[in-house]
């Protein structure tokens, strides 16, 4: 009996040591309230720039590039951290961006190994990638462009997107926390 008691404590140390684990982002771990995780990222060098809309935005370098955002967001009934997003400073050509992408998608592979998920392509655009074409092509949405990878901590995903000014592009690069995710969606579906 005392054997069996002992296994029992184990199994259940062992499931709350894997519930508890979150993934990474820059090294600190997907987990906590809105304020102690930009906390985190501070001490991590970025620098805070405000909150809005429950999104604590900073700014810093990040994977080598110089000049990235970074937004932490929470649901606001749920103060709990779940998803982490990169965005690359603006390109003005397409190759630009483009290149930003493969390198990025190249590291990425590296570290967490073939994509789970990829779909890159205009949706309603064929031919020579002429520049102008294809900015404009972001600007309305006209096309998929995205990488995926899954781990058994959470997904990362990869996107090429509008920009922030008129004209340009840029990467963005997210994180979702799978613990973290699955407490905000439960509190969602508690909303129905």
């Amino acid at each position: 009996m005392k054997k069996h008691l002992i296994l029992l404590v184990c199994i259940l140390f062992a499931g709350t040591i894997f519930a508890q684990q979150h993934l990474s982002f820059k090294g600190v771990p997907i987990n906590g309230t809105l304020q102690e995780y930009t906390n985190a990222m501070v001490k991590a060098g970025f620098h805070y720039e405000g909150t809005q809309d429950g999104v604590s935005i900073l700014s810093g370098d990040f994977a080598g590039y110089k000049g990235c955002t970074v937004g932490v967001s929470t649901l606001k009934n749920l103060d709990v951290v779940s998803r982490i997003a990169v965005l690359f400073p603006n390109k003005d050509t397409w190759s630009a961006v483009l290149g930003d992408y493969e390198h990025l998608k190249a590291m990425l592979t590296e570290k967490y190994g073939t994509p789970s998920d990829s779909q890159e392509r205009f949706k309603n655009y064929t031919g020579n990638y002429d520049n102008s074409l294809v900015m404009y092509a972001l600007e309305d949405d006209e096309y998929v462009w995205y990488t995926t990878f899954t781990t058994e901590l959470g997904d990362i995903e990869l996107t090429i997107m509008a920009g922030t000014e008129y004209g340009t592009a840029c990467v963005r690069l997210s994180y979702y926390d799978k613990a973290n995710s699955e407490k905000v969606h439960s509190a969602a579906m508690d909303d129905l």
